[in-house]
């Protein structure tokens, strides 16, 4: 087997010079960059392995530039990608947090998915529900205390944020997003704190965005304190998840009964307007990503369209990727993610999971086990990373 050489230069054992005539032949040697170029293609649990093996070793696999190299590799290898579930439980008067995740291709190609693995979750006694990823790094937020954990399974490091800047007020709802601002090469967690403006009740000639007032707090990784930037403009997020799409998060939202996207862009940190598909049915209260796209549902009670945003920002580009009939018992279907062969997978909220066939319409119900007793239930996609939520 070939060895890697690494920056170091071995010195040998003697003084002495070695007898050429008995020497074994040298291990060949790869260059350097060839053997980072393997190692970024190796599974994360191996590589926390392998930070034994040298010094050397352990200072590149932890490099935060070698986690980015990782990171363009795993994005791209779906046998790094993982289907996660969580979900509370009630026991004798306790809250317990419950994480678990399957690989994602044997949902797809087995006739029953592989085992699930157990995750150990630092702070399973608190009442948590998960709020989005972000390559591999997910978001868990405490329901009670109004704080954010940042945390990544694959290597079972977690950072809890400092406090918002000013305590929200009574009636104030709160929406996040989690993404990365390629500009700044940053990661940035934003709040967007929603409140009543009209405590003594709701008037009729009041508009929504009249009614609820914004504030809009951003917490970019490495530094320690929340900062305010612009407000969100006249409009109220209608979805409790801030999107994550080439560098923005995106939340749908209404404005005098209309809906559309409100898109904040996180270099520059400055909004975008982006309408909908010109579909003529309202949208389910949903916007996902799905083929790295923008995803939103809209239809009636007999038919559910879902469109893509094939070119972010490109109000023409938005193309309906296929239509599902509603049948009764499959209301609330939420759309997580779309194999290579257009398999979709779908989760009926806090119930049971589908394999939807968009060839040829089928859909299929999947053998996965939910805990009776669940409070809560989140359900998503991420990729195994070495990316750190400290950085």
């Amino acid at each position: 087997m070939a060895r890697i050489r690494t920056r170091s230069q071995l010195l040998p054992s003697s003084s002495n010079p070695p007898d050429d005539s008995h020497q074994a032949p040298p291990f060949p040697t790869l260059p350097f960059e060839l053997g980072v170029e393997i190692l970024c293609r190796l599974p994360v649990k191996l590589l926390l392995q392998l930070r034994c093996v040298c010094k050397s070793w352990k200072s590149l696999i932890s490099d935060p530039k070698f986690a980015k190299n990782h990171l363009r590799c795993s994005l791209t290898d779906f046998t790094r990608h993982r289907l996660f579930l969580s979900y509370n439980t009630l026991a004798n008067s306790t809250f317990k947090f419950l994480v678990k995740d399957y690989p994602l291709l044997s949902v797809f190609k087995a006739s029953m998915p592989a085992p699930a693995t157990e995750l150990g979750y630092p702070l399973s006694n608190r009442f948590n529900f998960v709020i989005d990823f972000c390559h591999g790094i997910i978001m868990v937020c405490f329901k009670n205390s109004k704080c954010i954990l940042l945390w990544n399974p694959s290597t079972r490091i977690f950072k809890e944020l400092p406090r918002l800047r000013n305590p929200p007020l009574v009636g104030t709802f709160i929406t996040y997003g989690f993404g990365y601002d390629n500009l700044a090469d940053k990661y940035k967690v934003v709040a967007v704190l929603c409140y009543k403006t009209d405590i003594g009740g709701y008037r009729k000639n009041k508009t929504d965005a009249e009614f609820y007032r914004t504030q809009v707090q951003v917490h970019t990784l490495g530094t320690h304190a929340w900062r305010e930037i612009q407000d969100f403009p006249s409009c109220v997020p209608f979805t409790e998840i801030g999107k994550f799409v080439t560098g923005t998060l995106n939340w749908l939202v209404s404005h005098e009964s209309n809906w559309f996207i409100n898109s904040l862009d996180l270099g520059k940190e400055s909004y975008q307007k982006i309408l909908p598909p010109d579909d003529g049915n309202e949208p389910e209260n949903f916007l996902g990503v799905l083929k790295d796209c923008l995803c939103v549902l809209c239809g009636d009670a007999l038919v559910w369209n879902v469109w893509l945003m094939k070119e972010y920002g490109n109000q023409m580009s938005w193309t309906k990727l296929f239509s599902v009939a509603m049948l009764p018992h499959y209301r609330g279907l939420r759309a997580i993610h779309i194999s290579e062969d257009d398999q979709v997978l779908v989760v009926k909220i806090c119930s049971e999971f589908f394999l939807y066939d968009s060839r040829d319409g089928t859909l299929k119900s999947l053998q996965m086990h939910i805990p009776y007793g669940f409070i809560s239930l989140f359900s998503g996609v991420y990729v195994e990373s070495l990316i750190s939520p400290c950085f």
